[in-house]
């Protein structure tokens, strides 16, 4: 599957999900082989981009992450939670395994309400 588009427009946010079948939220960040990128509004999501992780290599990884403003997860170590963080990267780590359809029908709802500020900075730094 071949999805690329670079280009986000005023009010989508980067979302990214560690998965093993592209539907579910279902990997650890540090072993995950594979990120399912979407944009999002308040109005609708996107599929953009599928990254493919060919090596165990935190940094890599992250390198890869790069123009993602938020990436979903079921469990990351402290080591790499702070770099993602560093590379102004926001980490969401759930305990459950969670369909990713049901996360971006949230966040677009949670967009178009009221979103929390880290949200809403993330909107702000991108309109600058």
């Amino acid at each position: 599957m071949s999805l690329e588009v670079e280009q986000t427009s005023n009010g989508y946010i980067r979302v990214a999900f560690a998965t093993t079948n592209l539907e579910d939220i279902d990997s650890h960040f540090g072993s995950a082989k594979r990120f399912y990128v979407f944009d999002v509004s308040k109005e609708e999501y996107s599929a953009v981009k599928i990254i493919e992780i060919k090596e165990k290599d935190t940094d890599l990884t992250i390198a890869s992450l790069k123009g993602i403003d938020i990436v979903y997860f079921v469990d990351i170590g402290p080591a790499a939670a702070a770099k993602l963080i560093n590379s102004g990267i926001f980490p969401i780590k759930y305990k459950e395994i969670i369909k990713i359809e049901d996360e971006l029908n949230k966040l677009t709802k949670m967009l178009g309400t009221n979103p929390p500020p880290f949200i809403k900075k993330i909107i702000e730094k991108k309109a600058a």
